[in-house]
């Protein structure tokens, strides 16, 4: 992250979902890379996983989806960063 912060202008954005395939995984990603300098993050996000017709295994329920984003809005408020 740090090397492609440096060397473009452009957002780093970065999908912890799909790098870890698996749902409890994704908080501490998410966490881990807004505190690297990611400027965005995709998560997935399904009312059922378990019954999602594809990538179930790494989607968020609303609920830990949104405790995932006050640690995420935490760690960016250290930083001097908002999300």
């Amino acid at each position: 992250m740090p090397a492609l912060k440096k060397l473009s202008h452009l957002p780093v954005v970065v999908d912890p979902s799909h790098a870890a395939g698996i749902n409890w995984m994704v908080e501490p990603l998410s966490m881990a890379a807004i505190a690297a300098g990611a400027d965005g993050l995709i998560i997935e996000v399904h009312n059922d996983p378990k019954n999602a017709l594809c990538d179930g295994a790494q989607s968020l329920t609303y609920e830990i989806y949104d405790k995932t984003m006050e640690k995420v809005k935490a760690i960016a408020g250290v930083l001097g960063r908002t999300v």
